[in-house]
């Protein structure tokens, strides 16, 4: 079996080459429990490749002050985008916020357009999915083509559950506060919800929706 270890070395070679071509490089964090051994290896390998946080303005307070906690831990300077659409007008005509109606606007309007900007600038877009996340992802490859000729580039797509725990206790890196209490994978709080199995169902509680968009809208199959 493929250890943590053997897949930093591919992650190694892989940033040596795009570093050596000159390539604009950037990465994008949740700032989830298992989103932080990706940041960690970063800090060592690339501490000046900057870090993304997109901020809906929907998260959970805790997702907050995890973010800063993280920050101060590995010192990297994270910047949050937000949408240029005003939450007044993120709502349906009769007052509703549009992620109680259609979430996958919701998402669009405050995951994907912020995000398109910093694209367009960018060579390489770093994100941490993990195949074993949903049947979306386990068909990714570890670079795939992506929006505005981007490259993407899934360090972590071979990591497994297991993999990221055990580097978080090699590290002694902290979980995201929310953990302990069920929620296995954390998004925006009008949405989540508790789910015990630890995959993404719970992000959008009741609805047949376990992706954002990013990883369907902005990659190239």
């Amino acid at each position: 079996m493929r250890d943590y270890k053997f897949e930093i070395e591919i992650v190694k070679e892989k940033m040596e080459g795009y570093l050596t071509a000159g390539k604009k490089i950037f990465i994008t964090s949740s700032f989830q429990t298992h989103s932080i051994p990706m940041l960690h290896i970063f800090s060592v390998l690339a501490p000046k490749i900057p870090v993304y946080f997109l901020n809906t303005g929907f998260h959970f307070p805790e997702t907050y002050s995890f973010k800063k906690q993280i920050e101060d831990l590995l010192h990297i300077k994270v910047v949050s985008l937000e949408s240029q659409i005003s939450k007044i007008n993120q709502r349906t005509s009769t007052g509703k916020f549009y992620y109680a109606f259609n979430p996958d606007y919701c998402c669009h309007l405050n995951k994907i357009l912020p995000l398109e900007p910093i694209l367009a600038a960018h060579d390489i877009w770093i994100t941490g999915v993990r195949g074993d996340q949903n049947a979306n992802r386990k068909s990714m490859g570890m670079e795939a083509s992506g929006a505005f000729d981007t490259l993407r580039f899934h360090p972590m797509i071979n990591w497994t559950a297991k993999m990221i725990h055990q580097y978080r206790k090699d590290f002694n890196l902290p979980e995201h506060p929310l953990e302990k209490e069920g929620y296995l994978s954390v998004g925006c709080e009008p949405c989540t919800e508790k789910y015990l199995d630890g995959s993404r169902d719970g992000r959008w509680g009741g609805m047949k929706k376990n992706e954002c968009g990013l990883h369907i809208e902005l990659i190239k199959k």
